[in-house]
């Protein structure tokens, strides 16, 4: 039987373990939607869940140690204005798991965590920055070359 035999380990590390999830908590708070390993999504779900449920509480003592969790400013703040209110009548289960095959290299079960009546445009929240990152990269890269050319024609 196996009562009381806690959680998956990972074959990590505790302080890695506690890095993994924080990362992971933090980036489906931002983006609502996570491809990652079906153990992995399996241990993510009751963690989200408390953590959804510590946001709805909406007092100091509970931002305080959603800010202990996370360590980010952002996600505190989405949980506690944004999904707050989107799970305001939900009594539980603010996250599913859905299986997604196997990983093409090893053949690990993979899984897509998301929050359940998520907002479809979360995910495309870096789209946006990294094409204005490559037209402000572009052109400096330019004037570095051109430089160099100018540098070596004298």
């Amino acid at each position: 039987m196996r009562h009381k035999l806690g959680y998956r380990k990972l074959n990590k590390t505790p302080e890695h373990r506690k890095a993994l999830f924080k990362n992971m908590l933090n980036s489906l708070i931002k983006y609502e939607q996570i491809t990652t390993t079906l153990p992995k999504a399996k241990e993510l779900k009751p963690k989200i869940d408390k953590v959804i449920t510590l946001g709805k509480k909406n007092s100091l003592a509970s931002k305080k140690n959603l800010f202990r969790q996370l360590q980010s400013k952002s996600s505190v703040d989405k949980l506690v204005k944004i999904l707050s209110q989107r799970y305001e009548k939900r009594h539980g289960g603010y996250s599913r798991v859905m299986r997604a095959g196997y990983r093409f290299g090893d053949d690990a079960p993979m899984a897509v965590i998301e929050l359940i009546d998520r907002d479809i445009q979360a995910k495309k929240i870096d789209i946006k920055n990294k094409l204005q990152d490559k037209e402000v990269k572009a052109p400096q890269i330019k004037n570095k070359d051109s430089e160099k050319e100018s540098k070596s024609k004298k």
